[in-house]
């Protein structure tokens, strides 16, 4: 989940920002030369082309955590062939208890939409089947496939060795994400299309470590996909417009609604309207205002939202929060509109106690695993 400001809505802290990451930013004349060579030896692509799109087929996501477990299963639901790419033994053992628990969650969701109290705008869920047509025998099916044919591998060359899409889902780090791209660059095929899932970062700041940056763009998910099925596409200065249609009628087909947005902008669309929310009610709390089951109740009863912006946290992940607060640590506490000093304490606290959210069985609230 995004992190931004009120500021961030008005265009002025991506450029603040920008300045103070631009620090990270090495040379990569090596990776210059990477595309240098791929562009000179790419005459004729690879993959099959159909209309005005390039086909995909094997999809990799790099990163197993709460989205990109969700925009594996979700691809393989529809019918692509998933690998997700992993950095250890361990990212396995924290990845698999995420796909079990999406393919209950999925067969739940069928169950449910089979029924009366199912069949209603607050339950339905889009992103697994359309109302009309309907077959929950079908669905389930597609499930199951899903679940036995979503691949984990630990070997980088090997997962994407003949990837149509690869789609970056690791943390919101400035320093983790040029590494990542340093080693993936080279071993990518010349058909490959590279999507990031970065909700804060623009794809400008990285285009040129991916060896592709004509072929680099952001897609952005919502959280629970299979319900809040919409897919945010956004292109840099470089992407091919072609390359960007394709992006597009991808998240169509894994039934998401493909969102166009036409300009570089921290936050895309929904984390735009979002995250001021988020900061805001973060700092009511570690500024000692009031407590977060008060604030959310504030949020829920005061404007009919299902979730307040706690539960929203809880939901998304401590960790992924914790990662993007400590990307405005280093804006003067005297120009910070919020307290980030505060949430980066709170939320290592938190973290450290093993409270990381939903995913965790607590956060700021309990949760039944």
């Amino acid at each position: 989940m995004g992190i931004s400001t009120t500021w961030a809505a008005h265009g002025k802290i991506p450029l603040f920002i920008g300045k103070i990451l631009s620090n990270y930013l090495s040379n990569v004349s090596e990776y210059d030369k990477i595309l240098s060579e791929r562009n000179h030896l790419r005459q004729v692509r690879t993959v099959h082309e159909k209309g005005d799109f390039l086909m995909i087929r094997k999809v990799v996501v790099a990163g197993g955590g709460v989205l990109g477990s969700q925009i594996a299963f979700q691809s393989a639901y529809c019918g692509f062939d998933v690998t997700i790419w992993l950095r250890s033994e361990g990212s396995i053992g924290r990845t698999q208890p995420k796909l079990d628990h999406l393919h209950q969650v999925y067969i739940d969701t069928i169950n449910l939409m089979a029924t009366s109290d199912g069949q209603t705008p607050a339950n339905w869920a889009n992103g697994i089947a359309d109302f009309d047509g309907f077959d929950p025998k079908k669905c389930l099916e597609k499930v199951e496939a899903a679940y036995k044919n979503t691949h984990l591998e630990l070997d980088m060359a090997k997962a994407v060795a003949d990837a149509d899409l690869v789609i970056e889902s690791m943390a919101e780090n400035v320093e983790d994400k040029i590494s990542f791209y340093q080693k993936l660059a080279p071993l990518m095929p010349a058909k490959t299309v590279l999507v990031t899932n970065s909700s804060t970062l623009l794809p400008s700041k990285f285009a040129k470590y991916t060896g592709r940056p004509d072929e680099y763009l952001s897609l952005h998910f919502a959280n629970s996909i299979w319900k809040n099925n919409i897919a945010e596409i956004m292109a840099q200065s470089k992407t091919d417009p072609k390359v960007f249609d394709t992006v597009m009628q991808f998240a169509n087909d894994i039934r998401m609604i493909a969102l166009p947005v036409r300009k570089e902008k921290s936050g895309y669309l929904l984390n735009s309207m979002l995250v001021p929310l988020l900061f805001s009610a973060m700092d009511l709390y570690v500024n000692g205002i009031s407590d977060p089951e008060s604030i959310d109740k504030a949020w829920t009863l005061g404007t009919g939202a299902p979730k307040g912006p706690f539960h929203i946290l809880d939901t998304v992940g401590l960790t992924t929060a914790h990662n993007i607060v400590k990307m405005y640590l280093k804006i003067p506490s005297f120009l910070a509109p919020y307290n980030f000093k505060g949430m980066d304490k709170m939320l290592k606290e938190y973290i450290d106690a093993g409270k990381l959210g939903q995913s965790s069985g607590e956060g700021f609230f309990k949760y039944e695993k």
